[in-house]
């Protein structure tokens, strides 16, 4: 292994996408290091019954480091780290964030590289600027480098502002081996379907952009998927909880259309495609979103992507979509992503930030 490519990874988890949106992303990203000659060492906590969910084994591409989520696990997963050319500490761990955030910068050898990696960047800008004793504000122009899964230009001078020495996108993408086109599943057949699970911040959302429109549209079949989602009460929609990885690709590959909901704070800051995007693209599904400032940059509106401003917006789409329409514009996201969009382009990205940075 060449010097400056032993990594040391610290975010929620790797293994299992339980409660864990940002898994398929981390997974991505650091199969897509390996191939480059990178050595990742991911640390995770067993919080949250994950080690129960997992979706996958320990990977050939990583070594998984599970430590307990107490004072002796920080420790000795904290030891195991110091001597890492490149420590990344992710956002959203669950457990000791805080703590993570600031031993990050004083376990690291002196020409290692830290790196704060902020997978919810708009929530996270608007914490720190709600609150002037916020912890990680002072840690900010610490570390070497922050990169975000999305945020685009208005993230970048926000994160600037708070004195960052630089702020670089790493954008969501497709890993082709993981999702892909699949036989339509009887089980996931449906008109319109949502993988996500329930959020504050984007409850609101889906009762606006899928409830209304299932409510509009009772002769279509809508079907939920995610954690923590009550029974809606409205008969056309079924609910069916956690929905684990490897049932993805025939989820997106049985829908008619997918959904895309954005989060509030992300679809306010724009540039933040979600994972599900990227994977129903991979599945050639016909996406429809809701309306965010730069989806031009991952797909076409019209052309590769169905844009709705509102749930009656969404019905209207739904409506008059054909399934070879659907097929039509799921087969022209798919060609776009895997020419633009896979994991492979992003790991070349960010080694070209880290050749710089060196």
């Amino acid at each position: 292994m060449k010097h400056g490519h032993n990594i040391a990874f610290f975010a929620s988890s790797l293994v299992s996408a339980y409660w864990n949106g940002a898994a398929t992303y981390y997974r991505g990203i650091i199969k897509g290091l390996d191939d480059l000659g990178y050595s990742v060492t991911f640390y995770e906590p067993d919080a949250y019954d994950r080690q129960k969910h997992r979706d996958i084994a320990d990977p050939s591409w990583a070594r998984v480091h599970v430590y307990k989520a107490d004072e002796n696990g920080l420790g000795s997963a904290l030891k195991s780290a110091k001597d890492a050319d490149i420590l990344i500490k992710a956002s959203g761990v669950g457990v000791f964030d805080e703590r993570l955030e600031a031993a990050i910068l004083d376990i690291k050898k002196n020409d290692a590289i830290s790196i704060f990696w902020d997978v919810d960047a708009p929530a996270t800008l608007d914490r720190v600027k709600n609150n002037p004793d916020d912890a990680f504000a002072p840690l900010i122009p610490k570390y070497d480098l922050i990169l975000t899964y999305g945020g685009g230009y208005p993230v970048i001078d926000a994160y600037k502002e708070l004195g960052a020495k630089d702020c670089v996108p790493i954008y969501n993408a497709l890993d082709p081996a993981t999702h892909f086109p699949v036989d339509e599943d009887s089980r996931y057949r449906c008109d319109l379907g949502f993988l996500g699970n329930r959020m504050p911040d984007r409850e609101e959302r889906i009762r606006e952009f899928f409830f209304k429109a299932a409510k509009k549209m009772p002769e279509q079949e809508f079907m939920l998927g995610g954690n923590g989602w009550d029974e809606p009460g409205i008969p056309n929609i079924t609910y069916l909880g956690h929905v684990y990885t490897r049932e993805h690709n025939s989820f997106n590959s049985s829908a008619k259309a997918v959904l895309n909901v954005n989060r509030e704070s992300m679809a306010r800051y724009g540039f933040s495609p979600p994972t599900r995007i990227f994977e129903a693209a991979g599945a050639g599904s016909c996406i429809i979103t809701d309306s965010w400032k730069g989806i031009e940059m991952f797909l076409t509106p019209g052309e590769e992507v169905l844009v709705a401003d509102s749930g009656d917006e969404v019905a209207e789409l739904l409506g008059s979509l054909t399934p070879e329409r659907a097929k039509e514009i799921g087969t022209a996201a798919y060609k776009r992503i895997l020419a633009e969009h896979t994991y492979s382009h992003r790991a070349r990205q960010l080694e070209s930030i880290l050749r710089a940075i060196r």
